[in-house]
């Protein structure tokens, strides 16, 4: 019968980065939800959707790459998605290519409130993230932020340069 294996603590300098990784996943997003729900009247998740949807050619997207674009379920994003039609700032379509997906669309109002609502949030990311770094630490932030995604889903659009493209191709 084999002994199992100790598990492989992390030591001092790895739990403090630890802490400090977990308390940044826990904090922020609560912080720029509170910040978009108070000027837009839209979740971070909301916002995340219109954004993308406005990067993109067309401002349409298959469901299942703006799902992928925006890290969120495709149930999660059939929901979001149906709130955003009902405002009246997002539609759904069958793709003309291939009828068997669905496509949202950003309209123009959809549009205009996305640039309504830019200005407030980039100001909250630069000052919760941006504003506490120098360049050089930005360029590691996304050094880092691209090692993790790989080690946890090396088909991420991130780290398959998926999102790049999809950016492009506006």
């Amino acid at each position: 019968m084999e002994t199992p294996q100790e598990p492989r603590w992390l030591d001092d300098e790895e739990d403090q980065a630890w802490i400090a990784l977990s308390s940044v996943l826990m904090r922020l997003p609560a912080a720029l939800d509170a910040q978009l729900r108070r000027d837009a009247g839209l979740s971070h998740f909301e916002y995340q959707v219109m954004a993308g949807l406005s990067m993109v050619p067309d401002r349409t997207l298959r469901m299942s790459e703006l799902a992928a674009f925006v890290e969120g379920s495709l149930p999660r994003l059939s929901q979001v998605v149906g709130r955003l039609e009902k405002r009246g700032w997002v539609h759904r379509s069958p793709d003309p290519t291939d009828g068997r997906y669905t496509v949202a669309t950003l309209n123009d109002e959809g549009y205009d409130k996305v640039v309504a609502t830019a200005p407030g949030h980039v100001e909250a990311v630069r000052s919760y993230v941006f504003g506490a770094l120098t360049r050089a630490q930005v360029r590691q932030l996304t050094t880092i932020g691209h090692r993790i995604v790989a080690a946890i889903d090396p088909g991420h659009p991130l780290v398959s340069g998926t999102v790049d493209r999809l950016r492009r191709r506006k």
